[in-house]
């Protein structure tokens, strides 16, 4: 898809589709607007957000095919992208060119706006179904904004590559555990730095070098499954930005998640390939700062194992060694992301990492408190917390900021070890779930994205992610992050 700016002119008959929005209570903006405000009185039309439909005209009355979309009572960004959603599905089997017209009217700067569309059209549009016999992508040929200046260009292709990317971390959460395993997710790294132009460097190392680093706590996840471990690493930039800043990305990767011998119950189990969220989002995050070319420097790891039940796995109340020294007593196999983490998390500062952020779809309790839009950020520094969770809201990967505090600590005291991986107790859950990993952060700027319910879809949101399955939540977030750092 490619996006351009053009005046009024672009209303004509090429484009095979002109699309308007509308807010409740409004109309359509111009003279197109004005046309087919009779057609959607007569039709009873709602301007809902989400809402849309397409309106054809006679041969001389403008273009063939108007599409009305509905932003509902708050404009916003979210709106817009919602809005553009519903369009993306609504012309999916026209393609070809759509027009856009923005309008100054909204509360909404322009160049806003237009970020916004192509965030929902390319976000969408998407179909998870590509594992279908007759499954196929359908994606328009380009798209022209009309009524922003030659300033909004520059946006909307960079939203376009980051949104680009964003499904690609889709994909990623959306192959089924029998292709996605560990060594195939290392292998998709290894793609993302071939098609870099050199840009980005990719290693990936197994159980072997991961024990001689005394990784000994994401070792012990990984040891129930016949299918190894990897410990995925890419770099990419300088060694040292100009600022001195080495942007840490860190990746939970669980392929597919029983639950080990704390397993988990069957019904929705065949979702638990998607407890690789947060690693997806690492992956196509660097693949986007790399494409947008952006001055940092950037190391991300990512920990990626399944986590089975057999003669092999780790139990409840053995006591694992991690890198930096600390035992863990384990107390919940299911407690798995927060052990491979803490190996790391240490790792990426091995690495040289100075600030550090961390993806895991990490506690269900995070689901049940905030749901499927927003996911809780915590850290070690208020300052690099903050600046995290405006990069997401900025970027549309809604974010909130969550406390930490040594009290919760106490959650995770153990009678043998330095601590245990899980409290019996149904209390701040995704709070002492952090408050573990701090042991782990290292010196320096630190923040926890826990996404357990913005990361994999269960059932489909009524927004512009209407499908089931992986969100790519993450990937605008990094994005953003990484450029309001250069």
């Amino acid at each position: 898809m490619r996006v351009s700016i053009s005046g009024p002119d672009s209303l004509g008959v090429d484009a095979q589709v002109v699309a308007l929005t509308v807010s409740n209570g409004g109309r359509p903006a111009g003279a197109l607007g004005e046309r087919v405000a009779p057609m959607l009185e007569a039709d009873g039309f709602r301007a809902d957000g989400g809402k849309a439909v397409l309106l054809h005209l006679p041969p001389d009355a403008g273009p063939e095919r108007v599409a009305v979309t509905g932003l509902g009572e708050t404009v916003d960004a979210d709106a817009f992208r919602t809005a553009a959603g519903a369009v993306a599905r609504l012309v999916a089997s026209i393609g070809g060119r759509l027009v856009w017209v923005l309008d100054d009217s909204m509360p909404l700067p322009t160049a806003e706006q237009a970020r916004a569309v192509v965030d929902g059209l390319v976000l969408g549009g998407y179909d998870p179904g590509r594992w279908k016999s007759n499954g196929r992508e359908i994606e328009l040929d380009e798209v022209v904004f009309v009524g922003g200046d030659d300033g909004i260009l520059e946006v909307v292709e960079r939203t376009l590559v980051v949104a680009r990317w964003a499904n690609r971390a889709r994909d990623f959460s959306n192959e089924p555990p029998n292709e996605l395993t560990p060594e195939r997710l290392a292998a998709h790294a290894e793609e993302i730095a071939g098609d870099s132009g050199g840009r980005v460097v990719a290693d990936s190392f197994g159980p072997e070098r991961m024990a001689e680093l005394g990784m000994g706590s994401f070792g012990a996840v990984a040891q129930g499954s016949h299918n190894p471990a990897r410990t995925i690493v890419l770099r990419y930039g300088p060694e040292v930005a100009g600022n001195g800043v080495v942007l840490g990305l860190v990746g939970k990767a669980v392929t597919f998640d029983s639950g080990g011998i704390s397993i988990k119950p069957a019904l929705y189990m065949e979702d638990m390939k998607g407890d690789m969220a947060g690693g997806a989002a690492v992956l196509a995050g660097m693949g986007a700062i790399a494409e947008l070319g952006l001055p940092i420097s950037v190391v991300a790891v990512v920990g990626a194992t399944e986590n089975m039940v057999g003669g092999g796995s780790f139990r409840p109340g053995d006591i694992l060694r991690a890198a930096n020294g600390k035992t863990i007593e384990v107390v919940d196999t299911d407690a798995e992301g927060r052990l491979i983490l803490a190996d790391v998390l240490w790792y990426a500062r091995e690495q040289g990492a100075t600030h550090l952020v961390d993806f895991a779809t990490l506690t269900g309790a995070m689901a049940r408190a905030l749901g499927d839009l927003y996911a809780g950020v915590f850290g070690n520094d208020d300052e690099w917390r903050d600046q995290v969770v405006a990069a997401g809201n900025r970027a549309g990967d809604h974010a909130w900021a969550l406390p930490l505090h040594r009290r919760y600590r106490l959650y995770t005291e153990s009678a043998f070890a330095d601590l245990k991986n899980k409290s019996v107790r149904g209390q701040g859950i995704p709070v002492y779930a952090a408050e573990f990993l701090r042991e782990f952060a290292g010196d320096g700027p630190w923040a926890h994205i826990d996404m357990a319910g913005t990361g994999f879809l269960t059932w489909p949101r009524d927004d512009y992610l209407m499908q089931k399955g992986g969100t790519g939540y993450g990937v605008r977030l990094i994005a953003e992050l990484a450029r309001s750092l250069t």
